[in-house]
C-alpha cells in the first residue's frame, strides 16, 4: 500500500504522462513507432504534417524518455524506448485499477 507521499509521486507522474500524450499527433507517432523507427520526413509524410511540427513533437517524446535517436548516415531514425513505455504503462494502470483500500 501507498503512502500519502508515495501516491502524490504517483500521481504527479500519470499527470506528466497525460501532458505528453495530450496531442494526438504524438499518439499518432506513437503508434506509427510502434510498428519499426522513422525518420523525421518519413513521420511527415504518413502524418501529413510539416517535418517541423514532428520535430517539435519528436522533442516533447524523447525529452520525456519515450523515444530514442539513432543516427543512420544522414539521417536521425526515432524508435521507442521500450522500457519507458512499459513504465508508462504500469503507472496508467495503477490509474485504473480498483483499490479495495480506498
Amino acid at each position: 500500500m501507498l503512502n500519502e507521499c508515495e501516491r502524490m509521486n504517483q500521481d504527479q507522474k500519470i499527470a506528466e504522462i497525460s501532458k505528453v500524450l495530450g496531442a494526438d499527433t504524438r499518439v499518432k507517432i506513437i503508434r506509427l513507432l510502434r510498428q519499426r523507427s522513422f525518420c523525421v520526413g518519413a513521420l511527415s509524410i504518413r502524418l501529413g504534417i510539416t517535418s517541423g511540427a514532428v520535430s517539435q513533437h519528436l522533442r516533447v517524446l524523447k525529452s520525456a524518455g519515450l523515444v530514442l535517436p539513432e543516427k543512420k548516415g544522414y539521417f536521425v531514425h526515432y524508435s521507442l524506448n521500450q522500457p519507458a513505455l512499459q513504465k508508462w504503462k504500469a503507472q496508467i494502470n495503477t490509474l485504473f485499477t480498483i483499490s479495495k483500500n480506498v
